[in-house]
């Protein structure tokens, strides 16, 4: 699905005496790709109301062009991975909040989340998501 974002922070304007909160376009579009993506993969798959979910990310972002071919390799192994924005928790944050209404009720679902960031040729992210087990 291309480059791994994170979820942006909310956007705040006052006028008068009201406060007006809105999600940003570039987040809300690839909350919308990410539902896509799922719907096209899993179709009208949803989990059970009361389910504990377990909610992993892969999150693999692209290679600097300006590594070297030893750098790409390690970065390819995964000697060497990312440190750079966005977050993973921000990261996290994006899928939950796209996958809400989609496939759980709410992601207060979710009681155990991980995540980790690769490097690869093909950015993209990858999503496990199951029923914790007892």
């Amino acid at each position: 699905m291309g480059e791994p974002q994170g979820k942006a922070r909310p956007r705040f304007a006052k006028h008068r005496q009201h406060l007006f909160v809105w999600t940003p376009e570039k987040t809300k579009t690839y909350e919308k790709s990410i539902q896509a993506a799922f719907w096209e993969q899993c179709g009208n798959v949803r989990f059970p109301e009361g389910s504990q979910l377990e909610l992993k990310v892969l999150a693999f972002f692209k290679i600097p062009q300006s590594a070297s071919k030893k750098k790409k390799e390690a970065m390819l192994s995964g000697e060497i991975r990312p440190t750079k924005k966005p977050d993973i928790d921000n990261v996290l944050k994006a899928v939950a909040d796209a996958l809400n209404g989609v496939c759980y009720k709410d992601d207060s679902c979710i009681v155990k989340m991980t995540g980790e960031k690769f490097y690869s040729d093909n950015p993209k992210i990858i999503i496990i998501l199951k029923i914790c087990a007892k």
